[in-house]
């Protein structure tokens, strides 16, 4: 795949990174937990508790790069095929992390947004999230914006049902349909300019999208790295930040030689 680069968590080096080329949007695909914790003959939830601590350090460390909006792929709208024992866990996640984490995101100005179909999940998960919202809603900096029972196909689809049901009432002529009007219809649409991610980075060695922002990541840079998510820091971050900024972003143009 182009405009990627699989970076590994050997390296104890800190970048120094040129902080006029901070990425504004960074998405990531938070994988490996369960085989974390395998690897130390642990519970698979186990892992994920650990992965939630590894999500407080990272919004911290993105929040004082000067980061936009860092989303994270927290629930797939294919992860409920996994044990019932694990969804439980995982749909009890966002009630304990918005419990203990929510006066550490107002006091760093950092704003929730969450993003999927959050109709679906449990009401105790519900009312976290709604929570959550509104505890920070005055908060002026860093969005931090969960994916959570979200799909990138789904998403699309419903996208497509906003814009021609829009048509069928005549709010919408059909040769007026744009790439923007798809920007704004997807769950993506209120992160505005800051829709679609610069860097996309997914942790555990794994190299494939997994039905995450299928529209938004067209011209994103793709970073995988091999580390398991609750392994990942600020150095990794920074790493990964550090590879972003050596990047020829042309967005499918040519610069010219001066």
């Amino acid at each position: 795949m182009f405009g990627q680069k699989k970076t590994t968590s050997t390296d104890t080096t800190v970048m120094s990174l040129d902080e006029t080329r901070i990425p504004k949007h960074v998405a990531i695909i938070m994988d490996g937990n369960g085989r974390w914790a395998q690897k130390r003959h642990l519970p698979r939830v186990a892992g994920h508790k650990e992965g939630m601590n590894t999500v407080k350090k990272v919004t911290i460390a993105a929040s004082h790069l000067g980061i936009k909006v860092l989303t994270l792929y927290a629930f797939s709208t294919e992860n409920w095929k996994r044990s019932d024992n694990e969804v439980n866990y995982l749909m009890q996640l966002p009630v304990d992390f918005f419990d203990t984490f929510v006066p550490d995101l107002v006091k760093e100005n950092v704003r929730v947004n969450v993003m999927g179909y959050t109709e679906q999940l449990p009401q105790k998960t519900q009312r976290a999230v709604r929570n959550a919202i509104a505890d920070t809603a005055d908060c002026t900096g860093m969005v931090l914006n969960f994916a959570l029972n979200y799909g990138g196909q789904a998403e699309i689809v419903t996208a497509v049902q906003k814009i021609a049901q829009k048509v069928v009432d005549g709010e919408q002529q059909i040769a007026d349909i744009t790439t923007k009007t798809v920007d704004d219809a997807l769950m993506t649409g209120s992160l505005a300019p800051y829709n679609n991610p610069d860097l996309l980075i997914r942790t555990s060695g794994e190299e494939r999208i997994s039905n995450f922002l299928l529209w938004q990541i067209a011209y994103s840079e793709l970073v995988f790295t091999d580390g398991y998510w609750p392994d990942f820091d600020d150095a990794e971050l920074r790493r990964c930040i550090h590879e972003f900024q050596q990047r020829d972003r042309r967005f499918g143009g040519v610069k010219q030689k001066k």
